[in-house]
Protein backbone atom coordinates (compact mmCIF):
# COMPACT_ATOMS: atom_id res chain seq x y z
CA UNK A 1 0.00 0.00 0.00
CA UNK A 2 1.38 3.28 -0.73
CA UNK A 3 2.52 5.90 1.41
CA UNK A 4 0.04 8.60 1.63
CA UNK A 5 2.18 12.35 2.81
CA UNK A 6 0.44 14.89 4.97
CA UNK A 7 0.81 18.86 4.97
CA UNK A 8 -0.55 20.47 7.83
CA UNK A 9 -1.81 23.33 7.64
CA UNK A 10 -1.57 26.44 11.16
CA UNK A 11 -2.22 29.95 11.10
CA UNK A 12 -1.10 32.53 13.28
CA UNK A 13 -1.23 36.14 14.24
CA UNK A 14 -4.60 36.43 13.41
CA UNK A 15 -7.66 34.84 12.33
CA UNK A 16 -9.35 35.37 8.47
CA UNK A 17 -6.13 34.97 6.63
CA UNK A 18 -7.25 32.87 4.11
CA UNK A 19 -5.65 28.92 5.65
CA UNK A 20 -8.84 27.30 3.58
CA UNK A 21 -8.18 28.89 0.19
CA UNK A 22 -4.27 28.62 0.88
CA UNK A 23 -5.20 25.02 1.66
CA UNK A 24 -7.32 24.49 -1.40
CA UNK A 25 -4.95 26.14 -3.95
CA UNK A 26 -1.89 24.18 -2.62
CA UNK A 27 -4.35 21.13 -3.08
CA UNK A 28 -5.38 22.41 -6.48
CA UNK A 29 -1.71 22.41 -7.92
CA UNK A 30 -0.79 18.97 -6.43
CA UNK A 31 -3.82 17.48 -8.39
CA UNK A 32 -3.16 19.57 -10.97
CA UNK A 33 0.25 17.66 -11.24
CA UNK A 34 -1.28 14.49 -10.79
CA UNK A 35 -1.53 13.43 -7.64
CA UNK A 36 -4.73 12.72 -6.06
CA UNK A 37 -5.49 14.82 -2.90
CA UNK A 38 -7.85 15.60 -0.32
CA UNK A 39 -7.93 18.23 2.34
CA UNK A 40 -9.68 18.25 5.75
CA UNK A 41 -10.66 20.91 8.41
CA UNK A 42 -10.38 20.53 12.32
CA UNK A 43 -11.97 22.96 14.25
CA UNK A 44 -11.21 23.83 17.64
CA UNK A 45 -14.81 24.77 19.01
CA UNK A 46 -16.93 22.27 21.16
CA UNK A 47 -20.07 22.50 19.18
CA UNK A 48 -20.28 18.88 17.31
CA UNK A 49 -20.83 20.76 13.95
CA UNK A 50 -21.97 23.94 12.67
CA UNK A 51 -25.21 22.72 12.31
CA UNK A 52 -26.53 24.45 15.15
CA UNK A 53 -24.66 27.83 14.71
CA UNK A 54 -26.34 30.99 13.54
CA UNK A 55 -24.55 32.11 10.48
CA UNK A 56 -23.68 35.39 11.90
CA UNK A 57 -21.08 33.01 14.11
CA UNK A 58 -19.26 30.92 11.76
CA UNK A 59 -20.78 31.75 8.40
CA UNK A 60 -23.06 29.71 6.26
CA UNK A 61 -23.46 25.61 7.42
CA UNK A 62 -21.79 23.54 3.85
CA UNK A 63 -23.24 19.88 3.85
CA UNK A 64 -22.07 16.91 2.27
CA UNK A 65 -23.87 14.43 -0.14
CA UNK A 66 -22.98 11.80 2.96
CA UNK A 67 -25.09 14.55 4.91
CA UNK A 68 -22.51 15.89 7.39
CA UNK A 69 -22.87 19.28 8.49
CA UNK A 70 -19.43 21.19 8.09
CA UNK A 71 -18.00 24.37 7.79
CA UNK A 72 -17.64 26.56 5.20
CA UNK A 73 -14.57 25.76 4.07
CA UNK A 74 -15.37 22.37 2.83
CA UNK A 75 -17.55 24.67 0.34
CA UNK A 76 -13.86 25.91 -0.87
CA UNK A 77 -12.25 22.49 -1.28
CA UNK A 78 -15.40 21.21 -3.25
CA UNK A 79 -15.04 24.13 -5.67
CA UNK A 80 -11.38 24.11 -6.30
CA UNK A 81 -10.97 20.25 -6.55
CA UNK A 82 -14.23 19.28 -8.11
CA UNK A 83 -14.46 16.16 -5.83
CA UNK A 84 -16.79 15.81 -3.04
CA UNK A 85 -15.80 16.28 0.63
CA UNK A 86 -17.51 13.76 3.51
CA UNK A 87 -17.81 13.91 7.04
CA UNK A 88 -14.22 12.26 7.39
CA UNK A 89 -13.18 16.13 6.33
CA UNK A 90 -14.35 18.08 9.01
CA UNK A 91 -13.78 17.03 12.81
CA UNK A 92 -14.35 19.77 15.59
CA UNK A 93 -13.66 19.84 19.24
CA UNK A 94 -16.72 18.86 20.22
CA UNK A 95 -16.96 15.32 18.34
CA UNK A 96 -13.44 14.59 19.30
CA UNK A 97 -14.54 14.28 23.14
CA UNK A 98 -17.98 12.97 22.67
CA UNK A 99 -16.58 10.03 21.01
CA UNK A 100 -13.66 10.16 23.59
CA UNK A 101 -16.26 10.33 26.48
CA UNK A 102 -18.32 7.54 24.89
CA UNK A 103 -15.72 5.22 24.48
CA UNK A 104 -14.81 6.08 28.62
CA UNK A 105 -18.51 5.05 29.29
CA UNK A 106 -18.54 1.62 27.09
CA UNK A 107 -15.56 0.93 29.80
CA UNK A 108 -12.81 0.90 25.95
CA UNK A 109 -9.39 2.26 28.42
CA UNK A 110 -9.88 -0.18 31.11
CA UNK A 111 -10.41 1.66 34.33
CA UNK A 112 -7.75 4.09 33.10
CA UNK A 113 -7.58 8.04 34.24
CA UNK A 114 -8.94 9.76 30.80
CA UNK A 115 -6.38 12.76 29.61
CA UNK A 116 -5.97 15.15 27.33
CA UNK A 117 -2.80 13.31 26.31
CA UNK A 118 -2.93 10.47 24.91
CA UNK A 119 -6.44 9.93 25.02
CA UNK A 120 -7.92 13.13 23.11
CA UNK A 121 -4.56 13.54 21.44
CA UNK A 122 -5.15 9.82 19.95
CA UNK A 123 -8.52 10.27 19.01
CA UNK A 124 -7.84 13.38 17.37
CA UNK A 125 -4.57 11.98 15.31
CA UNK A 126 -6.83 8.95 14.24
CA UNK A 127 -8.67 11.13 12.46
CA UNK A 128 -6.39 12.99 11.31
CA UNK A 129 -5.06 10.00 9.26
CA UNK A 130 -8.63 8.24 8.09
CA UNK A 131 -8.77 9.57 5.12
CA UNK A 132 -4.84 8.72 4.20
CA UNK A 133 -5.26 5.30 5.21
CA UNK A 134 -8.29 5.08 3.02
CA UNK A 135 -5.57 4.46 0.06
CA UNK A 136 -7.64 7.05 -2.26
CA UNK A 137 -4.91 9.73 -1.71
CA UNK A 138 -1.36 10.40 -2.26
CA UNK A 139 -1.30 13.83 0.06
CA UNK A 140 -3.81 14.65 2.28
CA UNK A 141 -3.95 18.53 3.41
CA UNK A 142 -5.56 18.68 7.19
CA UNK A 143 -6.21 22.79 7.95
CA UNK A 144 -5.95 23.13 11.92
CA UNK A 145 -8.87 25.99 12.67
CA UNK A 146 -8.16 29.06 14.62
CA UNK A 147 -4.76 30.30 15.46
CA UNK A 148 -1.48 29.32 17.05
CA UNK A 149 -1.29 29.66 20.72
CA UNK A 150 -5.04 29.65 21.32
CA UNK A 151 -6.07 27.47 24.54
CA UNK A 152 -8.53 25.44 22.41
CA UNK A 153 -6.21 24.57 19.01
CA UNK A 154 -3.20 23.43 21.62
CA UNK A 155 -4.90 19.78 21.59
CA UNK A 156 -4.46 19.62 18.01
CA UNK A 157 -0.96 21.33 17.97
CA UNK A 158 0.32 18.64 20.28
CA UNK A 159 -1.86 16.08 17.54
CA UNK A 160 0.29 17.40 14.84
CA UNK A 161 3.77 17.28 16.78
CA UNK A 162 3.48 13.89 17.30
CA UNK A 163 2.29 12.80 14.01
CA UNK A 164 5.40 14.42 12.96
CA UNK A 165 7.51 12.70 14.84
CA UNK A 166 5.23 9.05 14.25
CA UNK A 167 5.77 9.34 10.08
CA UNK A 168 8.91 10.13 10.14
CA UNK A 169 11.16 12.43 7.57
CA UNK A 170 9.83 13.62 4.51
CA UNK A 171 6.81 12.19 5.29
CA UNK A 172 4.50 15.31 6.89
CA UNK A 173 5.32 18.85 7.16
CA UNK A 174 3.63 21.89 8.14
CA UNK A 175 3.12 25.16 6.31
CA UNK A 176 2.38 28.08 8.59
CA UNK A 177 0.39 30.90 7.05
CA UNK A 178 0.87 34.21 8.38
CA UNK A 179 0.76 38.40 8.71
CA UNK A 180 3.04 40.85 7.18
CA UNK A 181 1.58 43.79 8.37
CA UNK A 182 2.03 47.57 6.82
CA UNK A 183 2.12 50.38 8.09
CA UNK A 184 0.95 53.71 6.83
CA UNK A 185 2.83 55.67 9.78
CA UNK A 186 6.13 54.02 9.32
CA UNK A 187 5.65 53.30 5.31
CA UNK A 188 7.26 49.60 6.07
CA UNK A 189 5.97 45.75 6.36
CA UNK A 190 7.13 44.91 9.36
CA UNK A 191 7.88 41.06 10.26
CA UNK A 192 7.72 40.60 14.02
CA UNK A 193 3.98 39.06 14.41
CA UNK A 194 5.32 36.60 11.84
CA UNK A 195 8.36 35.60 14.32
CA UNK A 196 6.54 35.66 17.22
CA UNK A 197 3.79 33.24 15.83
CA UNK A 198 6.53 31.00 14.81
CA UNK A 199 8.15 31.48 17.81
CA UNK A 200 4.76 30.09 19.48
CA UNK A 201 4.64 27.13 17.02
CA UNK A 202 8.43 26.42 18.23
CA UNK A 203 7.66 25.97 21.72
CA UNK A 204 4.81 23.50 21.32
CA UNK A 205 7.20 21.07 19.48
CA UNK A 206 6.86 21.84 15.97
CA UNK A 207 8.79 23.75 13.13
CA UNK A 208 7.35 25.95 10.38
CA UNK A 209 8.74 24.38 6.92
CA UNK A 210 7.18 26.24 4.80
CA UNK A 211 6.02 29.86 5.75
CA UNK A 212 3.31 31.41 3.21
CA UNK A 213 3.00 35.41 4.47
CA UNK A 214 -0.04 37.36 4.01
CA UNK A 215 0.80 40.89 3.04
CA UNK A 216 -0.84 43.52 0.56
CA UNK A 217 2.59 45.12 -0.97
CA UNK A 218 5.03 42.65 -2.15
CA UNK A 219 8.05 41.24 -0.13
CA UNK A 220 11.61 42.35 -1.10
CA UNK A 221 14.13 39.94 -1.10
CA UNK A 222 15.67 41.32 1.83
CA UNK A 223 12.36 40.82 3.57
CA UNK A 224 12.17 37.19 2.52
CA UNK A 225 15.97 36.65 3.75
CA UNK A 226 15.03 38.34 6.60
CA UNK A 227 12.07 35.80 7.42
CA UNK A 228 14.10 32.71 6.53
CA UNK A 229 16.95 33.66 8.87
CA UNK A 230 14.92 34.38 11.71
CA UNK A 231 11.96 31.81 11.17
CA UNK A 232 14.02 29.15 10.63
CA UNK A 233 13.41 28.04 7.39
CA UNK A 234 14.64 27.99 3.31
CA UNK A 235 14.37 31.50 1.68
CA UNK A 236 12.52 29.76 -1.10
CA UNK A 237 9.83 28.32 1.06
CA UNK A 238 9.49 32.07 2.44
CA UNK A 239 6.19 32.14 0.11
CA UNK A 240 4.31 34.92 -0.45
CA UNK A 241 0.26 35.73 -0.84
CA UNK A 242 -0.86 38.94 -1.71
CA UNK A 243 -4.00 39.82 -2.03
CA UNK A 244 -6.14 38.93 -4.49
CA UNK A 245 -8.60 40.33 -7.31
CA UNK A 246 -10.63 36.84 -6.70
CA UNK A 247 -10.24 33.73 -4.90
CA UNK A 248 -9.71 31.96 -7.69
CA UNK A 249 -6.16 33.86 -8.65
CA UNK A 250 -4.70 32.31 -5.62
CA UNK A 251 -3.76 29.00 -7.21
CA UNK A 252 -1.98 30.64 -10.25
CA UNK A 253 -0.21 33.30 -7.59
CA UNK A 254 1.00 30.29 -5.24
CA UNK A 255 1.91 28.57 -8.71
CA UNK A 256 4.16 31.77 -9.26
CA UNK A 257 5.77 31.58 -5.92
CA UNK A 258 6.59 27.79 -6.13
CA UNK A 259 4.50 26.44 -3.39
CA UNK A 260 4.00 23.14 -4.82
CA UNK A 261 7.21 22.86 -5.80
CA UNK A 262 8.53 23.75 -2.20
CA UNK A 263 6.07 21.27 -0.66
CA UNK A 264 6.78 18.21 -2.97
CA UNK A 265 10.12 18.55 -2.25
CA UNK A 266 9.90 18.51 1.03
CA UNK A 267 7.87 15.27 1.20
CA UNK A 268 10.44 14.25 -1.34
CA UNK A 269 7.77 13.26 -4.47
CA UNK A 270 8.70 14.20 -8.02
CA UNK A 271 7.32 17.27 -9.61
CA UNK A 272 5.96 14.58 -12.08
CA UNK A 273 4.36 17.37 -15.22
CA UNK A 274 4.03 21.11 -15.31
CA UNK A 275 0.30 21.80 -13.65
CA UNK A 276 -2.70 21.54 -16.03
CA UNK A 277 -4.44 24.16 -15.18
CA UNK A 278 -5.97 25.34 -18.78
CA UNK A 279 -9.11 24.86 -17.69
CA UNK A 280 -9.08 26.68 -14.06
CA UNK A 281 -7.66 29.52 -16.38
CA UNK A 282 -10.16 29.64 -19.09
CA UNK A 283 -13.16 30.04 -16.22
CA UNK A 284 -10.97 32.77 -14.71
CA UNK A 285 -10.50 34.01 -18.30
CA UNK A 286 -14.47 34.24 -18.85
CA UNK A 287 -14.50 35.54 -15.29
CA UNK A 288 -12.42 38.24 -16.18
CA UNK A 289 -13.79 39.29 -19.60
CA UNK A 290 -17.45 39.73 -19.32
CA UNK A 291 -19.64 40.92 -21.90
CA UNK A 292 -22.10 41.80 -20.24
CA UNK A 293 -23.24 42.52 -16.56
CA UNK A 294 -26.54 41.51 -15.17
CA UNK A 295 -28.26 42.58 -11.00
CA UNK A 296 -29.00 40.50 -9.27
CA UNK A 297 -30.63 40.48 -5.54
CA UNK A 298 -29.82 38.89 -3.14
CA UNK A 299 -32.87 38.48 -0.26
CA UNK A 300 -31.97 36.98 2.63
CA UNK A 301 -31.92 36.98 6.89
CA UNK A 302 -28.01 37.22 7.34
CA UNK A 303 -26.79 39.28 4.49
CA UNK A 304 -25.07 41.45 6.43
CA UNK A 305 -22.72 38.76 6.81
CA UNK A 306 -21.01 37.47 3.14
CA UNK A 307 -20.40 34.08 4.31
CA UNK A 308 -23.60 33.53 5.30
CA UNK A 309 -24.58 32.59 1.83
CA UNK A 310 -20.99 31.47 0.69
CA UNK A 311 -22.07 28.65 -1.74
CA UNK A 312 -24.84 30.77 -3.41
CA UNK A 313 -22.52 33.90 -4.01
CA UNK A 314 -19.48 31.32 -5.33
CA UNK A 315 -22.35 29.51 -7.51
CA UNK A 316 -23.15 32.52 -8.88
CA UNK A 317 -20.02 33.57 -10.05
CA UNK A 318 -19.60 30.55 -11.86
CA UNK A 319 -22.74 30.94 -13.37
CA UNK A 320 -21.88 34.34 -14.93
CA UNK A 321 -18.34 33.01 -15.78
CA UNK A 322 -20.20 30.26 -18.00
CA UNK A 323 -22.41 33.15 -19.56
CA UNK A 324 -19.26 35.49 -19.76
CA UNK A 325 -21.68 37.55 -17.76
CA UNK A 326 -21.06 39.81 -14.51
CA UNK A 327 -22.88 39.34 -11.70
CA UNK A 328 -23.17 42.35 -9.31
CA UNK A 329 -25.38 40.70 -6.13
CA UNK A 330 -27.42 42.89 -4.23
CA UNK A 331 -28.06 42.67 -0.60
CA UNK A 332 -31.37 43.02 0.52
CA UNK A 333 -32.09 42.09 4.00
CA UNK A 334 -35.75 40.80 3.86
CA UNK A 335 -36.62 41.93 7.36
CA UNK A 336 -36.79 45.63 6.08
CA UNK A 337 -38.90 44.72 2.85
CA UNK A 338 -42.98 45.58 3.02
CA UNK A 339 -45.65 46.22 0.42
CA UNK A 340 -45.47 49.50 0.58
CA UNK A 341 -41.53 49.83 -0.65
CA UNK A 342 -41.12 46.56 -2.20
CA UNK A 343 -41.32 48.15 -5.38
CA UNK A 344 -38.66 50.84 -4.46
CA UNK A 345 -36.57 47.93 -3.68
CA UNK A 346 -36.31 45.72 -6.75
CA UNK A 347 -37.22 47.88 -9.49
CA UNK A 348 -34.28 47.90 -10.73
CA UNK A 349 -32.89 44.42 -10.13
CA UNK A 350 -32.59 42.17 -13.26
CA UNK A 351 -33.43 38.93 -11.02
CA UNK A 352 -33.80 38.05 -7.36
CA UNK A 353 -32.91 34.88 -5.22
CA UNK A 354 -34.36 34.68 -2.26
CA UNK A 355 -32.66 32.45 0.06
CA UNK A 356 -32.62 29.89 2.86
CA UNK A 357 -32.64 30.37 6.34
CA UNK A 358 -34.87 29.55 9.50
CA UNK A 359 -37.44 30.90 12.21
CA UNK A 360 -40.24 33.50 11.42
CA UNK A 361 -37.66 36.93 11.03
CA UNK A 362 -38.33 38.08 7.84
CA UNK A 363 -40.37 35.52 5.87
CA UNK A 364 -43.33 38.38 5.31
CA UNK A 365 -40.53 40.52 3.49
CA UNK A 366 -39.94 37.01 1.47
CA UNK A 367 -43.35 36.86 0.26
CA UNK A 368 -43.08 40.16 -0.58
CA UNK A 369 -40.68 39.48 -2.71
CA UNK A 370 -41.96 37.04 -4.30
CA UNK A 371 -45.36 38.52 -5.35
CA UNK A 372 -43.26 41.36 -6.74
CA UNK A 373 -41.03 39.16 -9.03
CA UNK A 374 -43.97 36.81 -9.84
CA UNK A 375 -46.48 39.40 -10.63
CA UNK A 376 -43.80 41.77 -12.78
CA UNK A 377 -42.05 38.43 -14.78
CA UNK A 378 -38.74 39.18 -12.60
CA UNK A 379 -36.75 35.82 -12.63
CA UNK A 380 -36.82 34.16 -9.56
CA UNK A 381 -35.04 31.50 -8.05
CA UNK A 382 -36.00 30.22 -4.49
CA UNK A 383 -33.79 28.02 -2.04
CA UNK A 384 -35.31 26.11 0.37
CA UNK A 385 -37.06 28.08 2.65
CA UNK A 386 -37.13 30.54 -0.32
CA UNK A 387 -38.92 27.93 -2.36
CA UNK A 388 -41.14 27.26 0.90
CA UNK A 389 -42.05 31.27 0.34
CA UNK A 390 -43.08 31.25 -3.14
CA UNK A 391 -45.51 28.34 -1.99
CA UNK A 392 -47.39 30.52 0.89
CA UNK A 393 -47.27 33.58 -1.52
CA UNK A 394 -48.71 31.54 -4.26
CA UNK A 395 -51.61 29.61 -1.67
CA UNK A 396 -52.10 33.19 -0.76
CA UNK A 397 -53.10 35.55 -3.58
CA UNK A 398 -53.53 33.22 -6.46
CA UNK A 399 -55.62 30.18 -4.58
CA UNK A 400 -57.29 32.27 -1.92
CA UNK A 401 -55.90 30.87 1.18
CA UNK A 402 -55.15 34.13 2.66
CA UNK A 403 -53.69 32.45 6.16
CA UNK A 404 -51.78 29.90 4.90
CA UNK A 405 -48.61 29.38 6.39
CA UNK A 406 -46.06 27.24 7.44
CA UNK A 407 -46.27 25.48 11.07
CA UNK A 408 -42.57 26.54 11.72
CA UNK A 409 -44.19 30.24 12.12
CA UNK A 410 -47.93 29.58 12.74
CA UNK A 411 -48.32 25.86 14.22
CA UNK A 412 -52.17 26.44 13.77
CA UNK A 413 -52.87 28.23 10.55
CA UNK A 414 -55.48 26.93 8.68
CA UNK A 415 -53.73 26.25 5.58
CA UNK A 416 -50.31 24.40 6.64
CA UNK A 417 -49.08 24.49 3.19
CA UNK A 418 -45.61 24.07 4.40
CA UNK A 419 -45.09 21.67 7.11
CA UNK A 420 -43.14 19.49 9.32
CA UNK A 421 -42.07 15.95 7.49
CA UNK A 422 -43.92 12.91 9.46
CA UNK A 423 -40.52 11.92 10.92
CA UNK A 424 -39.64 14.96 12.69
CA UNK A 425 -42.33 15.62 14.70
CA UNK A 426 -40.88 13.70 17.53
CA UNK A 427 -37.56 14.71 17.41
CA UNK A 428 -35.86 17.10 20.21
CA UNK A 429 -32.50 16.93 19.71
CA UNK A 430 -32.07 19.89 17.00
CA UNK A 431 -28.11 18.82 15.65
CA UNK A 432 -27.67 16.54 12.91
CA UNK A 433 -31.91 15.74 13.38
CA UNK A 434 -33.25 17.29 9.69
CA UNK A 435 -33.08 15.98 6.25
CA UNK A 436 -29.26 16.06 5.18
CA UNK A 437 -27.08 15.39 2.69
CA UNK A 438 -27.51 14.08 -1.12
CA UNK A 439 -31.67 12.78 -1.84
CA UNK A 440 -33.00 11.35 -5.25
CA UNK A 441 -35.30 13.41 -7.33
CA UNK A 442 -37.15 12.91 -10.32
CA UNK A 443 -37.92 15.77 -12.76
CA UNK A 444 -41.26 15.53 -15.21
CA UNK A 445 -40.71 15.59 -19.07
CA UNK A 446 -41.72 18.98 -20.90
CA UNK A 447 -40.95 21.31 -17.71
CA UNK A 448 -38.36 23.93 -17.26
CA UNK A 449 -36.22 22.32 -14.23
CA UNK A 450 -36.04 19.08 -17.38
CA UNK A 451 -34.94 21.72 -19.50
CA UNK A 452 -32.43 22.77 -17.55
CA UNK A 453 -31.05 19.44 -16.80
CA UNK A 454 -30.99 17.55 -19.40
CA UNK A 455 -32.12 14.29 -17.67
CA UNK A 456 -34.81 12.62 -15.56
CA UNK A 457 -32.96 11.43 -12.08
CA UNK A 458 -30.75 14.01 -10.71
CA UNK A 459 -29.28 14.14 -7.09
CA UNK A 460 -29.16 17.07 -4.75
CA UNK A 461 -28.51 17.53 -0.95
CA UNK A 462 -30.46 18.74 1.36
CA UNK A 463 -30.66 20.44 5.42
CA UNK A 464 -34.17 21.21 6.27
CA UNK A 465 -36.91 20.04 8.32
CA UNK A 466 -40.10 21.76 7.13
CA UNK A 467 -41.47 20.16 3.93
CA UNK A 468 -44.51 20.99 1.12
CA UNK A 469 -47.53 19.45 2.32
CA UNK A 470 -48.51 17.22 -0.37
CA UNK A 471 -52.48 16.79 0.71
CA UNK A 472 -52.87 20.59 -1.37
CA UNK A 473 -50.49 19.45 -4.60
CA UNK A 474 -53.49 18.85 -6.53
CA UNK A 475 -55.18 22.11 -5.86
CA UNK A 476 -51.55 23.89 -6.38
CA UNK A 477 -51.05 22.24 -10.34
CA UNK A 478 -54.77 23.04 -11.28
CA UNK A 479 -53.64 26.76 -10.30
CA UNK A 480 -50.58 26.54 -12.63
CA UNK A 481 -47.59 26.60 -9.61
CA UNK A 482 -46.24 22.60 -11.33
CA UNK A 483 -44.19 20.19 -8.98
CA UNK A 484 -41.39 19.29 -11.36
CA UNK A 485 -39.11 17.39 -9.40
CA UNK A 486 -40.66 14.95 -6.49
CA UNK A 487 -38.57 12.47 -4.78
CA UNK A 488 -39.17 9.31 -6.16
CA UNK A 489 -39.39 6.95 -2.96
CA UNK A 490 -41.29 9.70 -0.96
CA UNK A 491 -43.33 11.91 -2.98
CA UNK A 492 -41.64 14.61 -1.33
CA UNK A 493 -41.96 17.49 -3.64
CA UNK A 494 -38.59 19.49 -4.16
CA UNK A 495 -38.98 21.53 -7.19
CA UNK A 496 -41.88 24.53 -8.26
CA UNK A 497 -42.22 26.39 -11.09
CA UNK A 498 -44.48 28.50 -12.81
CA UNK A 499 -44.57 27.72 -16.73
CA UNK A 500 -46.28 30.78 -17.31
CA UNK A 501 -43.57 32.90 -16.30
CA UNK A 502 -39.99 33.49 -17.97
CA UNK A 503 -37.78 31.78 -14.95
CA UNK A 504 -39.79 31.10 -11.68
CA UNK A 505 -37.96 27.91 -9.89
CA UNK A 506 -37.94 26.99 -5.99
CA UNK A 507 -36.34 24.35 -5.33
CA UNK A 508 -36.19 22.37 -1.35
CA UNK A 509 -32.70 21.45 -1.60
CA UNK A 510 -29.38 23.39 -1.80
CA UNK A 511 -28.53 23.44 -5.61
CA UNK A 512 -25.25 25.93 -4.21
CA UNK A 513 -23.28 23.32 -2.29
CA UNK A 514 -23.00 21.44 -5.88
CA UNK A 515 -21.82 24.21 -8.23
CA UNK A 516 -17.98 24.08 -8.44
CA UNK A 517 -15.44 25.51 -10.75
CA UNK A 518 -14.88 23.12 -13.21
CA UNK A 519 -18.74 22.53 -13.41
CA UNK A 520 -20.90 24.85 -12.57
CA UNK A 521 -24.55 24.30 -11.21
CA UNK A 522 -27.20 24.27 -14.50
CA UNK A 523 -29.87 25.77 -12.34
CA UNK A 524 -27.26 28.93 -11.23
CA UNK A 525 -26.23 29.15 -15.00
CA UNK A 526 -30.06 29.01 -16.31
CA UNK A 527 -30.56 31.22 -13.71
CA UNK A 528 -28.24 33.97 -14.70
CA UNK A 529 -29.01 34.06 -18.13
CA UNK A 530 -32.55 34.78 -17.59
CA UNK A 531 -31.90 37.95 -16.11
CA UNK A 532 -29.64 38.24 -19.41
CA UNK A 533 -32.72 37.91 -21.10
CA UNK A 534 -34.74 40.02 -19.02
CA UNK A 535 -32.31 43.19 -18.99
CA UNK A 536 -32.02 42.74 -22.85
CA UNK A 537 -35.96 42.75 -23.35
Amino acid sequence: MKQTKYIFVTGGVTSSLGKGIIAASLAKLLQARGYSATIQKFDPYINVDPGTLNPYEHGECFVTNDGAETDLDLGHYERFLNVPTSQANNVTTGRVYLSVIEKERRGEFLGKTVQVVPHITNEIKERMQLLGKSGDYDIVITEIGGTVGDIESLPYIESVRQLLWELGDNNAIVVHLTLVPYLAAAGELKTKPTQHSVKTLMESGIKADILVCRTEHNLSTEIRQKLAQFCNVKPEAVVQSIDADTIYDVPNLMLQEGLDKVALKKLDLPERTTPDLVKWNEFIHRLKNPKHVVNIGLVGKYVELQDSYKSILEALVHGGAENQIKVNIISIQSDNITANNVTEKLKNLDAVLVAPGFGSRGIEGKIETIKYVRENNIPFLGICLGMQMAVIEYARNILGFTNANTTEVNESTQYPVITFMEEQKNITDKGGTMRLGGWDCKLKEGTKAFDIYGETMINERHRHRYEFNNQYLEDFEKAGLVASGCNPDTGLVEIVELNTHPFFVGVQFHPEYKSTVAKPHPLFVNFVKAAMEKKTN
